[in-house]
């Protein structure tokens, strides 16, 4: 007898779905990776303004701040552009690689051509700006790819996942060449030479993760993926009004913004030297424990990013969202409870305590990936979600739109970690690995490294509530969309001949 076919995804649901091959996915979340080597690069800015351009340190700090700022504001203004402009050839591939373009001679002229030729801070301001314009514009197109390249809720988690595994090894691998190969050819100094040869070295391998992206995304960079659902066809513009309208009437995004929003405001605060300091230097006593930590996690955080993939394809990005907030709560419970009841110090000194404590951090730190996963996919959810509403098609509104709130919540992170050691009494010199554990640290840095994020779950559950975008929901959005599509292509000979 022979054995029954198995019925693809597009079949059960009754939606012609567009999706891509593993090894087109892979590719082109190269451009996620090629973003990552410029962060690593960033992160020696404060040295380069120092060194290059003799602007004091606390000037940097308020430098950086403040184009932090100014690049929120630019976000929105350049996705109303890349979402208005159409070509033959698609859109993504012109903007990443314009992006990168801009980027890239915007660091030569910073790390290269300009350092150390006493150009002082106005030319580094001007550059910098130049710099934020370009990583926008890359940024904004890189992130409108997961919608674009497949519709199928069960293969969107994976775009996800492999722009996960990027993000924890490209940073980590290009911080070790710079730190363990290049700054000890020059002494161990970060002066202008090395930060010279680091940014050569670095631009040159983003380009090459540059391009593997744009074939990666070549498929399905074509017009026809960007049409809106209007009589207007490829006629229709985007405009200001466009972007209010579905910030005031798209209530998924709402809600979206709101858990995505919380939650990133907690892992800034969390991300925060002075918070690690307290726990892992001051409470624990081995201050080198969280670099460890963040190394040891990286491959089980891949591995539970593959799993919360799979759950978000199988049941949809909002249960898996919602399951997975609620795992890290238990969570997070359970280790300010192991907090509060052991002697910190004692962690390393006891095999159980250790095992317990880690073990909780390395399972908390996967859900927490899982989460991760399932927003990803939800984001793109969003704008079909959009298409299928107002008929229009804004991957760039989106993307720019989620990217100016994130960018202003977690501005908020460091003032509110520096702001709560102040109570405790560090208003004038920081917490230091030697200082000795006090209950006033013991309790803030409880609330700030695990009550913090225990709140921004509790908000993503509550903001989940009125969240209708369930899995069944999507298939019949992406059904609605195809039949629209449909109607339109047959009414667009019509016109012709009556024309």
């Amino acid at each position: 007898m022979a054995k029954a076919r198995t019925l693809s995804a597009g079949e059960i649901d009754g939606v012609d779905y567009r999706r891509a091959r593993t090894w087109q996915i892979a590719l082109s979340q190269l451009n996620n990776g090629s973003a990552m080597i410029f962060y690593v690069l960033v992160g020696l800015m404060s040295y380069l303004q120092n060194a290059g351009y003799g602007i004091a340190v606390a000037a940097a700090g308020l430098i950086l701040t403040g184009t932090r700022i100014l690049d929120g504001l630019i976000d929105p203004v350049l996705a109303l552009i890349i979402d208005r402009v159409d070509f033959r050839f698609g859109k993504l591939r012109f903007f990443m690689l314009v992006g990168w373009t801009v980027r890239s001679l915007a660091v030569m002229a910073l790390f290269v051509w300009g350092s150390g030729h006493d150009l002082g801070p106005v030319f580094f301001i001007a550059l910098y700006v130049v710099y934020i314009i370009g990583s926008s514009t890359n940024d904004i197109a890189g992130n409108m790819m997961p919608p674009v390249m497949t519709n199928d809720p069960r293969q969107r988690p994976t775009v996800q996942v492999w722009a996960t595994v990027y993000a924890y090894l490209v940073p980590t691998l290009f911080t070790i060449l710079s730190t363990v190969v290049i700054l000890p050819r020059h002494g161990n100094q970060f002066t202008v030479e090395m930060l010279r040869e680091t940014a050569l070295v670095f631009v040159a391998c983003s380009l090459v993760l540059q391009i593997l992206a744009c074939v990666g995304v070549s498929h399905a960079d074509r017009p026809e993926n960007f049409r809106h659902l209007s009589a207007q066809g490829d006629d229709a513009t985007v405009t200001v009004r466009d972007m209010l309208d579905f910030l005031r009437r798209n209530n998924p995004f709402q809600r979206y913004v709101i858990a995505a929003a919380s939650e990133k405001l907690a892992q800034v605060v969390t991300a925060q030297a002075v918070v690690s300091t307290m726990l892992y230097g001051i409470l624990i006593g081995n201050i080198q424990l969280g670099t460890i930590m963040s190394m040891v996690a990286m491959l089980p955080s891949i591995v539970f990013a593959i799993i919360g993939a799979h759950y978000a394809g199988r049941h949809g990005s909002h249960r898996a969202t919602v399951t997975w907030s609620w795992v890290c709560i238990v969570l997070l419970a359970c280790t300010i409870a192991f907090c509060l009841a052991v002697d910190m110090r004692a962690i390393l000194g006891s095999l159980p305590l250790m095992i317990g404590f880690f073990g909780l951090q390395l399972i908390l730190n996967g859900a927490k990936m899982c989460v991760t996963t399932a927003n990803g996919a939800m984001r793109a959810d969003i704008v079909d979600y959009e298409l299928d509403r107002s008929g229009k098609y804004l991957p760039a509104v989106v993307t720019a739109t989620y990217n100016f709130i994130d960018q202003l919540v977690s501005s908020f992170g460091a003032t509110i970690a520096l702001g709560s050691v102040a109570l405790i009494g560090y208003a004038a010199v920081m917490p230091q690995p030697t200082d000795a554990p006090t209950s006033a640290i013991l309790y803030l840095t409880v609330a700030l490294m695990f009550g913090m994020p225990m709140l921004g779950f509790i908000a993503t559950v509550i903001a989940m509530k009125g969240y209708h975008l369930t899995k069944p929901e999507m298939v019949a959005v992406q059904r609605r969309i195809a039949e629209r599509k449909a109607t339109l292509l047959t009414a667009e000979p019509e016109v012709a001949l009556a024309d």
